[in-house]
């Protein structure tokens, strides 16, 4: 009866949307915790848990037509826990990213980072990722893996004074015409829409670095649930209450 009733919520929630974002980003966020609350025993079975649901939020976001999709799996800072946590982590993610990407052709994956500081097998598994899934179309996962949003904007700038400097311009030309549209062609997202909506997990109410450049007009729903409990129902209520508010880049 109580899986009735969610169905039943579920339905009522979908019939709602009229409006639906292009692109989502999401903060997966609340894996050692749940771990930890659950007596799962290591912060490595939460992550496991954690990479499931993503599976299974890729099949909503298909089923209901989102283009975008960015998924923050490691961050810099992370990669500064034990480091037992961390090869596990390097290990999941591997196996998340070769799952996402077997979804070929109906999926485009592009790694978003430093994606140069990570282990070397993960680097590899990223770089055949992007390759096998280059001509997806319908839906594109953008897996930000050592990624953080400071470090994205001074990795822009270098990458923007290095192309200038290659052109032959001086510093003072390059102060001069310097515009907010040069330097985001050097972002690690690059080619991709801003995203819509930001969701994040597990009841934490800030963004802590997650694009940065490029949620300047986002809209944010934050969430209770951990990322591993993180249902449909609770995706749909993020998508409503996206589609009720107005809209105003800075208008």
């Amino acid at each position: 009866m109580r899986e009735l009733l969610y169905r039943l919520y579920e339905r009522r929630l979908a019939a709602g949307l009229d409006v639906l974002p292009e692109h989502v980003g999401l903060i997966l966020d609340g894996n050692r915790r749940f771990a930890r609350e659950r007596g799962l025993g290591t912060a490595a079975a939460g992550h496991r848990l954690g990479a499931r649901k993503i599976h299974e939020l890729l099949d909503w976001c298909a089923e209901l037509g989102i283009s975008y999709v960015t998924l923050w799996l490691l961050s810099t800072d992370n990669l500064r826990r034990d480091a037992d946590e961390v090869a596990d982590l390097v290990e999941i993610i591997g196996e998340t990213v070769d799952r996402i990407a077997s979804r070929a052709p109906t999926v485009r994956v592009t790694p978003v980072g430093a994606i140069d500081t990570l282990p070397d097998p993960l680097q590899r598994v990223l770089k055949h990722a992007a390759e096998a899934t280059a001509g997806g179309g319908e839906l594109h996962v953008q897996v930000a893996v050592g990624y953080g949003g400071r470090q994205e904007i001074v990795d822009a700038l270098r990458g923007l004074l290095t192309a200038r400097r290659d052109r032959g311009d001086d510093l003072d030309r390059v102060i001069d015409e310097l515009t907010l549209s040069e330097v985001a062609e050097h972002l690690y997202t690059t080619g991709t829409p801003d995203p819509d909506l930001i969701i994040r997990t597990s009841g934490e109410i800030r963004l802590s670095g997650f694009l940065l450049w490029q949620s300047v007009h986002s809209e944010f729903h934050f969430c209770d649930a951990y990322w591993p409990e993180f249902r449909r129902t609770d995706f749909l209520r993020a998508l409503r209450d996206y589609a009720s508010r107005q809209r105003r880049f800075g208008g």
